[in-house]
């Protein structure tokens, strides 16, 4: 490709070529630097932040109020934080039977500064619905979310998670935990 150019014409060529190669390879390490730090920066919790996707980032348990990161977790921020405080994180409905439909209220008050904001609320599966507040909740104001349980399908011991994705710190997500021992309905034809 060059047998007519002088030497010194296809070395400076060559030296041009090699500077642009050099400088796309530079070019693509960069953006996967940048990359990775924006990344890893996500991973970092802030205060204040809620996931708006189906898995939490975090949660608190009811049982200890300890709390558990899934790292793969990304939390978006959303503003300003508050905190709620729930009158109890469980509920036992006791013994029922295999196709009862229960529900129970979990009472709840925003203690925080700011408006409280309900992200989502969600059930572990389908047979655990809750209900939330749409509106805000004022500072100091008191709100309710109704968990529907039913049990068709469902037999002997049950424990299923509710839970609610709001703008509290220092936990985006708080766990509410119910329970119930569901007698298995008797076989039909027998």
């Amino acid at each position: 490709m060059y047998l007519w150019a002088p030497v010194d014409q296809k070395h400076e060529d060559m030296q041009k070529g090699l500077q642009i190669g050099l400088l796309a390879v530079v070019a693509v390490l960069l953006g996967v630097v940048a990359y990775g730090l924006m990344d890893k920066g996500a991973d970092t919790p802030d205060v204040g932040v809620v996931t708006r996707d189906d898995a939490p980032a975090t949660a608190t348990t009811a049982a200890n109020n300890t709390s558990t990161v899934k790292p793969t977790e990304k939390p978006v921020a959303t503003g300003p934080t508050t905190t709620m405080l729930f009158e109890e994180y469980e509920h036992d409905f006791g013994v029922m039977d295999e196709g009862d439909k229960v529900e129970h209220i979990f009472k709840f008050t925003n203690t925080g500064e700011n408006p409280l904001i309900l992200e989502n609320c969600k059930g572990s599966c389908g047979c655990t619905v809750p209900t939330c507040p749409k509106e805000p909740i004022q500072p100091g104001g008191e709100g309710e979310i109704k968990v529907v349980f039913n049990s068709r399908g469902k037999k002997n011991k049950q424990t299923k998670r509710v839970t609610i994705t709001a703008n509290t710190a220092p936990e985006a997500q708080t766990v509410l935990t119910i329970s119930a021992n569901v007698t298995p309905a008797p076989e039909q034809g027998q």
